[in-house]
């Protein structure tokens, strides 16, 4: 079990003492942050000598400065500059700034910068890229190699709004822990061991924790979901449901996900389901005034005799039938009755996350994420909480005669098209129609979950994306 405390390893400090050469002589390292739009007087006060200054004042916009102060500490001082950025490209040039410097970083890092910069992206975007570059994935090698120093604290010499950032360290451990999830190796983590995983995670986070069995899911009828499953060699998938009850006055709102899928690097189409799991973190840390179900599937999707066949028609819990096409199209038959299912409570609000199609990362990369709704005035607010969250998305339409090309002559629709084009968008209408009435839904397609060199101010391959954006999508529409 992840403990908790190295959900985020490095701590955020403001410090109020004043910036005297004794106290330089206690800090090991200083990162300088100047921008064009500052003047001279942001220096006056800086402890340094005449030729220090004058290097500053004259150093090149694009041009880091690095020197070494004759103190007790040889104090490491870091000149660079900063120009005003929206959260994406802040998060951009803190992940390579400290990517930089790291082997002249130390556990402790004090930071001051102009104040004609904007504190809030700044502060942020060096926390983030800070948690995410000292915080550890699981790793197997038998010969372990030495581990570099890692950042542990961040100290601010700004005078910073002390809750400038109140809620952002349980974002930070949301994505860590979703990040630390996916990257596990499947034998690690298969159905069995991810459910005992979600139980314990309840029990010691206080919250409440259901488990509906395949035996549960045949008194449902949940067809879609079993079709899946049903090749497994094990009976061990199942759907989980974990609970939060922030608001008891309050309707819910669910996050659901996708499954497991066995291939090489397959196993990250978890993604979703952790990703889900690390926004309900978040909100629970920062105990906010919200219920929320959690609704995870999960499932293995194994080739055998028993497996589902291409061309079976599969009836879900909510009596829709499906012709299936495309045994790969799992991930949108599990999650069917399991919007069904979550769709029961008659929540305000459904997110589900998934890996769901290459498709989406066809049509944006892995730099955005798609997303898709039943609730079209949305949009300008999901693209607003991707931008100001650092983690963009882009709607996708969703207009009715998109069904024409799932539609099915023998069931009520096709689980996919033959063709395979515009699947994001196709995969989303089939979902649709598993949503409850009257019940707003946005499905977001991750196809910025996995990436081959990182994204923002993540350094790893697996990206935990959708955390800071679903929580920033929440505080959007005031449901936080």
């Amino acid at each position: 079990m992840l403990k908790n405390s190295k959900l985020n390893p490095v701590f955020f400090q403001i410090e109020k003492n004043k910036i005297s050469k004794t106290f330089l002589s206690k800090t090991s390292t200083l990162i300088v942050v100047k921008n064009s739009k500052g003047g001279s007087e942001f220096f006056k006060d800086l402890p340094l000598s005449a030729v220090y200054i004058k290097k500053i004042q004259g150093q090149k916009k694009n041009q880091d400065l690095v020197f070494t102060l004759d103190n007790s500490n040889l104090t490491t001082v870091v000149v660079t500059h900063y120009e005003d950025k929206d959260q994406f490209n802040g998060l951009v040039w803190a992940r390579t700034l400290l990517s930089k410097y790291h082997t002249q970083l130390t556990p402790e890092v004090c930071i001051l910068f102009d104040e004609s910069i904007n504190q809030d992206v700044v502060s942020r975007s060096l926390w983030m890229a800070a948690s995410a570059q000292s915080f550890e994935l699981e790793n197997f090698k038998s010969k372990k190699s030495t581990k570099p120093i890692k950042l542990k604290r961040l100290k601010f010499l700004n005078a910073l709004d002390p809750q400038i950032h109140s809620k952002l360290s349980a974002q930070i451990e949301g994505n860590n822990l979703a990040r630390w999830l996916t990257a596990l190796p499947p034998n690690k983590l298969d159905a069995k061991n991810y459910i005992t995983f979600l139980k314990s995670y309840s029990i010691n986070e206080g919250l409440a924790f259901d488990f509906y069995s395949e035996k549960k899911l045949h008194a449902l009828n949940a067809g879609a979901f079993l079709a899946v499953s049903q090749g497994n060699k094990d009976r061990d998938a199942g759907i989980v449901k974990i609970a939060y009850k922030g608001n008891p006055d309050n309707k819910n709102i669910d996050l659901g996900l996708k499954p497991f899928q066995y291939m090489l690097d397959m196993h990250t189409d978890m993604e979703g389901s952790a990703v889900a799991l690390g926004l309900l973190h978040a909100i629970h840390k920062n105990k906010e005034k919200i219920n929320v179900e959690l609704w995870l599937a999960i499932t293995e999707n194994r080739l055998s005799s028993t497996a589902y066949k291409s061309q079976d028609i599969i009836t879900a819990s909510n009596g829709v039938t499906i012709q299936t096409i495309h045994t790969d199209a799992e991930g949108r038959m599990v999650l069917a009755d399991t919007l069904n299912l979550a769709s029961k409570s008659k929540p305000k609000l459904m997110l589900d996350f998934a890996t769901l199609t290459g498709a989406c990362e066809s049509a944006l990369t892995d730099k955005y994420s798609g997303v898709f709704t039943n609730d079209e005035n949305l949009h300008p607010l999901l693209i607003e909480a991707g931008r100001e969250s650092g983690e963009r998305v882009w709607p996708f339409p969703m207009d009715n005669d998109y069904l024409e090309l799932i539609d099915s002559d023998v069931a009520d629709i096709k689980q996919c098209s033959e063709s395979g084009g515009g699947d994001h968008i196709l995969a989303s209408k089939f979902l649709e129609k598993f949503v409850g009435k009257n019940i707003k839904w946005v499905h977001t397609d991750l196809s910025s979950g996995f990436t081959k060199s990182g994204l923002g101010h993540i350094p790893t391959r697996v990206t935990g994306f959708g955390i800071n954006f679903g929580y920033k999508f929440l505080e959007k529409i005031k449901l936080i």
